[in-house]
């Protein structure tokens, strides 16, 4: 799945709904409905998705389309799979860890660089 998504750092709410073939009301729902999938916001308020966002995006696409479960059966299935995710969700601090996730995606696409030279 990660290979049809480009090589960019974020990607606007159109984006990621052009990119998953979705409605952007869509994805404003599942938000409200997976835990997990919170994506970061602009200081204008735009949604900014992540990489690992759009991951997470074709999952639960694929669980609800494909797979045919349930919102809340594709929940369970998330959180069984991702529980490692659940604490840092809870802590309350949602700007801390959006910086902590950024930059751990600058060092990744840095070390890339470097990688390639």
């Amino acid at each position: 799945m990660a290979a049809g998504i480009p090589d960019k750092l974020f990607f606007k709410i159109g984006e990621a709904a052009q990119l998953a073939s979705l409605r952007p009301s869509i994805l404003r729902y599942w938000e409200t409905e997976f835990s997990v999938l919170q994506p970061g916001k602009s200081r204008s308020g735009q949604r900014l998705y992540s990489k690992k966002d759009l991951e997470t995006v074709f999952e639960i696409k694929r669980l609800l389309y494909s797979e045919k479960l349930t919102i809340q059966g594709a929940r369970k299935v998330i959180a069984k799979r991702g529980k490692g995710a659940a604490p840092e969700e809870n802590s309350g601090d949602h700007a801390a860890s959006d910086i902590l996730r950024v930059i751990g995606e600058v060092r990744d696409e840095l070390k890339q660089i470097r990688d390639s030279l």
